[in-house]
């Protein structure tokens, strides 16, 4: 019997989805949504609700930040800023220790962390999971486990003595085609899930997030049951 209560963070994407799979496995679940104005921000809500419905989360939240859509400085945010074509001299993904790219929305994961946090310490969650890549991802500088070692000493220090609340980032070292295996097999419904950047009718399949989930959906010999352009 589960007894113990996790905060899930689902984006709406392949990753959080996989992430809330494992969390599911050993406990009771409470997913988080935030939109911050991103380009595909009703489709990824709708991803985010039908996700939670399909795990049956025993509660719920959507968030806005829409100041990160003012700050700017994101082709997710900004639409003055071009989405990267996968490959091209502004993606990371050919080397993603070569630079940070366009899609990289700043500081992001601090600010749904942050949120997390504060829900879990009021509702008693004892785990907060996201769904963060460093291995085989674009090259963002929050979804480094450093980041989240860093993160959890945060919370150690900022929260009431009594909290006993931590990240966990159970992809962090997975690649693409891991992620979707380890998805298949604990039955993750990826039809549900939205990863583009740009597009929310079909995927455009060009962008650095459609090109990654194709990847890695290749690379574990599963088709994207997601339709694309």
């Amino acid at each position: 019997m589960k007894t113990d209560l996790a905060v899930v963070l689902i984006s709406g994407g392949m990753d959080s989805c996989v992430a809330a799979a494992m969390a599911n496995e050993h406990y009771r679940l409470a997913c988080l949504h935030v939109n911050y104005g991103q380009r595909t921000e009703d489709r990824e809500l709708l991803a985010f609700h039908e996700l939670a419905e399909f795990y049956q989360a025993e509660k719920r939240l959507v968030v806005s930040i829409e100041h990160l859509k003012v700050i700017g400085g994101s082709a997710l945010t900004d639409t003055g800023i071009p989405v990267p074509v996968a490959g091209s001299s502004q993606s990371a993904i050919r080397n993603p220790r070569s630079a940070i790219p366009a899609t990289y929305v700043p500081f992001r994961n601090a600010h749904l962390l942050a949120i997390a946090v504060s829900w879990a310490e009021v509702i008693g969650a004892t785990r907060i999971y996201i769904g963060a890549v460093e291995e085989d991802s674009s090259g963002y500088p929050d979804c480094r486990e450093v980041f989240y070692q860093a993160f959890n000493k945060v919370i150690e220090t900022g929260t009431r003595p009594e909290t006993r609340t931590e990240v966990i980032t159970p992809l962090i070292h997975m690649n693409k085609a891991a992620i979707v295996r380890k998805g298949a097999a604990l039955g993750a419904p990826f039809h549900l899930t939205w990863s583009c950047y740009q597009n929310s009718e079909r995927a455009c399949g060009r962008c650095e997030s459609c090109a990654l989930r194709l990847k890695g959906f290749s690379g574990a010999g599963i088709k994207d049951p997601i339709p694309y352009d």
